[in-house]
């Protein structure tokens, strides 16, 4: 600027560079185009942000510079706005750059016009959206999550009262079925126990009876004799039927001691179906359904028999004027979803399926619920004694099975019987017929070690009068004394809960340790873990279960002594 400028022109040339600096800089990009559509200038802002350079923009029309979306958009909808109304605002495009990168923008456009009305140019001004896009996306995305949201809470509600019935309906059986097993398990703690005792005294009731009955044969007859012979039988009679009520109540407390076999079920059945015939009498018909390629069953064919003929017992009974007994075997699967259903503790896994079916009068809810507990009957008075189902139910319990009842009154009951697969490597045990061993006596030494001294004694008499020598003691640790002072007994015959922290079966190993010729019998009303494990007797251990006879006990004896 020359010293000879007046100052109008140097405020003038001033504010033309700052108007010139403010349209190349501004936060905003500017466009100027032409009545035709071509643009003749453009800002650095704009140039910065899609990365043209200016001469690359003048000359070309904007739409050129659209995305294809944008630019038909454009063409149909904003350039025929603009000529109708001149201006348009905030119009969102995406301009594509010289990377090929997109930048969101808004648009506004305004014509600028003569005194005349004739379109001079058009100015564009463009507002980079980039953050306002991100924005929108995001506010999008929240709009969107929140209706979800709502959408969820909606259902939720719409749901909830009925989720919540289930909920509580589930709740309340889980702890009813949870109630019933646990009521189960108090009464067969207490039926095991009972029981225990029971045998003690039924073991010298019977035994007294019978050393009663060798007394009496050796006296002339008379009136008096056979009064008491008969007496005698009637009172022998009850306790055997005692007896046997004492081992059902074993049974369903699991205490039995149970030395379960691979067994072949079908042959099984169809070994016991001319007993189950007589049993249920000429008025049921009995058939049996064996299904092809049954798996081996783990079970102890003696109490198997026994529950099979308590079912057809019940089955008869529930079938007064006639009906049918059907007897079903399959193999069965029973899986997580299904163990999850139910409160016994039953292994998910392989079973053999036995379900016996009749056609009687069924049962009603109530009585279903009951119908495994010892001593509940809906017979009448002296029918029967309510053991049958509580020996079922305790003995595939014991044996590692699952027992299932179906009945609807009217329409018959359905019992079904899961037994634990036999391994695939398990040895078949061709069941022999049991050959009647000697009940004479002998000369070999005893030692009988029993800390019911009552017992104790009647064991003692009765195996003396069979010509032993008997050695007695009341403790296990009396009883290793015993054998440490004499030299020549031949076995060891004892209970197996003893007192003083020495059971049966420590004393049997220690003295086998000392001696290991010396044979061993045990005897018992109660399974302990002492012999008998997981509800199965240990192998190659000797039982005799109280109450024994004078003959069961001179048998036993006679067989393990050889």
């Amino acid at each position: 600027m020359s010293d000879d400028q007046p100052p109008q022109a140097t405020a003038a040339a001033a504010f033309n560079e700052d108007f010139t600096d403010l349209f190349e800089n501004a936060p905003c990009g500017y466009l100027s185009i032409d009545p035709s559509g071509n643009i003749f200038r453009v800002n650095v802002t704009f140039c910065t942000w899609t990365g043209f350079e200016k001469s690359d923009l003048v000359g070309k029309r904007f739409q050129n510079f659209l995305n294809i979306a944008g630019r038909i958009y454009f063409e149909t909808h904003f350039a025929p706005l603009l000529r109708m109304q001149g201006f348009f605002n905030e119009v969102a495009l995406d301009v594509v750059g010289r990377d090929g990168r997109l930048l969101p923008v808004l648009v506004n456009a305004v014509e600028k016009r003569s005194g005349d009305g004739t379109v001079l140019f058009v100015r564009m001004t463009i507002f980079n959206a980039t953050d306002r896009r991100l924005y929108e996306r995001e506010l999008l995305g929240a709009r969107a999550a929140a209706d979800d949201a709502n959408k969820a809470l909606l259902e939720l509600n719409t749901t909830l009262e009925r989720r919540v019935a289930e909920a509580v309906s589930e709740r309340l059986k889980t702890e009813d079925q949870l109630r019933q097993a646990q009521k189960m398990e108090a009464v067969g703690q207490l039926t095991g126990g009972v029981a225990h005792d029971f045998n003690n005294l039924l073991t010298l009731i019977i035994g007294g009876l019978d050393t009663i009955g060798r007394q009496l044969v050796k006296l002339p007859e008379s009136y008096d004799l056979a009064r008491i012979t008969r007496a005698r039988e009637m009172a022998l009679h009850g306790a055997k039927r005692a007896a046997a009520l004492t081992a059902r109540l074993l049974a369903f407390s699991r205490r039995q001691p149970l030395a379960p076999k691979p067994l072949d079920i079908n042959a099984l059945i169809k070994g016991v179906a001319d007993l189950l015939h007589r049993t249920l009498g000429e008025t049921v018909a009995f058939e049996s359904v064996a299904s092809a390629a049954l798996w081996r069953a783990m079970a102890d064919q003696g109490e198997l028999e026994n529950v099979l003929i308590n079912l057809a017992v019940n089955a008869r009974d529930a079938m007064p004027n006639g009906g049918k007994l059907t007897i079903e075997t399959g193999n069965a699967s029973l899986d997580e979803a299904y163990i999850a259903s139910i409160t016994e503790p039953v292994s998910p896994g392989q079973y053999v399926l036995i379900a016996v079916s009749d056609t009687g009068s069924g049962m009603d809810p109530a009585t279903l619920a009951r119908v495994f507990e010892p001593f509940f009957t809906t017979k009448d008075v002296g029918k029967g004694t309510g053991l049958g189902l509580s020996q079922v139910y305790g003995f595939i319990r014991q044996s590692g099975g699952h027992i299932r009842l179906y009945s609807e009154p009217g329409q018959g009951t359905t019992v079904k019987l899961y037994l634990p697969r036999a391994p695939a490597d398990a040895k078949d045990e061709t069941i022999r017929p049991v050959v009647d061993a000697s009940s004479d006596g002998g000369p070999e030494t005893i030692l009988v070690v029993e800390d019911d001294a009552e017992l104790r004694e009647f064991t003692s008499s009765a195996l003396r009068e069979l010509g032993y020598h008997v050695l007695q003691a009341s403790t296990g640790l009396a009883a290793l004394e015993a054998l440490d002072a004499n030299v020549g007994i031949d076995l060891l015959f004892t209970d197996v809960v003893l007192p003083k922290g020495l059971n049966g079966r420590n004393l049997a190993d220690e003295a086998v340790r000392r001696r290991p010729e010396l044979k061993v019998l045990f005897t018992t009303g109660y399974t302990t873990n002492a012999i008998v494990h997981h509800g199965k007797l240990d192998a190659g251990v000797n039982l005799l279960g109280k109450p024994y006879t004078f003959e069961t006990l001179a048998r036993k004896v006679r067989a393990i002594l050889g």
